[in-house]
């Protein structure tokens, strides 16, 4: 959770109240991340378990709205639900009450033909029991992390409106990047090439560059990544072993992205 889902709704007042998502202006519209702490009226106390695990898994609320494009895992393992769930109902500071309340979404009319076209909309449960690979499976259980759990896929393949989360492979432009979104200040930016082409990608990076721009932001010429890219800080070295030893795998893609509008 904290390095799931604190970039989206860490809200002013340090807990994960939600904030400003998108702006009006922006391709989808205004949307606000929700309140996901558990005060039983503004954020999600009064969810049962099973509310929650649906949520994640299609996308709907527990009062049968769709929550939007964003906040659903569907091929996320039942252990990992289960776990993100048991952090929600815990003592961290994060999820404590939070009284704030935000306005519901603003749709673009490009947001609005997605969904009527049906390339937004909820995903469909199957009720099957889901399980990740194991650990010693480094490379498929670095794909297991790198999209159904970190959802890298999502922000690094070609456009959202494209992406296939129950195959993500055949998602264009798998992890080739050029997906247009805004940063934390709301600067308009693409996401980088993480293939392993030579000179648009990452691949002459080595894994030790790999991990602490990961961790940390820094690149290996010592610039810093764009703030819409994460930092995922807590990720272990057998993640990061997983998630690189898969990568070595997918396609390289000559996709050259834009320095100065690059994430990374």
């Amino acid at each position: 959770m904290e390095t799931l889902c604190v970039g989206c709704h860490l809200g002013d007042d340090g807990k994960l109240s939600g904030r400003l998502f998108s702006r009006a202006t922006d391709p989808f519209g205004e949307y606000w991340s929700r309140n996901i702490t558990n005060h039983p009226e503004k954020g999600i106390g009064s969810y049962e378990d099973g509310e929650l695990a649906y949520l994640f898994r299609t996308g709907i609320r527990h009062n049968g709205e769709w929550a939007g494009p964003y906040m659903s895992s569907p091929t996320m393992s039942d252990e990992d639900v289960a776990c993100i769930i048991a952090y929600l109902r815990s003592d961290s500071p994060l999820v404590q009450a939070s009284e704030a309340s935000h306005p519901e979404p603003r749709y673009s009319f490009l947001a609005k033909a997605l969904v009527k076209l049906g390339l937004f909309k909820p995903f469909t449960y199957d009720g099957k029991p889901k399980t990740a690979p194991p650990a010693t499976d480094q490379i498929a259980y670095g794909r297991y992390l790198a999209t159904a759990v970190y959802d890298c896929f999502n922000c690094h393949s070609a456009s959202f409106e494209t992406n296939d989360h129950f195959v993500p492979e055949k998602s264009p432009g798998y992890f080739g990047g050029g997906n247009p979104m805004h940063d934390m200040d709301f600067n308009p930016v693409v996401s980088a090439n993480i293939t392993m082409h030579k000179t648009n990608g990452i691949g002459s990076w080595t894994k030790e560059q790999f991990a602490t721009a990961v961790r940390t932001g820094a690149r290996p010429d010592q610039r810093i990544l764009n703030n819409a890219m994460p930092r995922f800080g807590l990720l272990d070295n057998q993640e990061i072993d997983a998630i690189w030893a898969y990568l070595q795998t997918v396609p390289a893609l000559d996709n050259k992205i834009d320095a100065t509008m690059a994430t990374h």
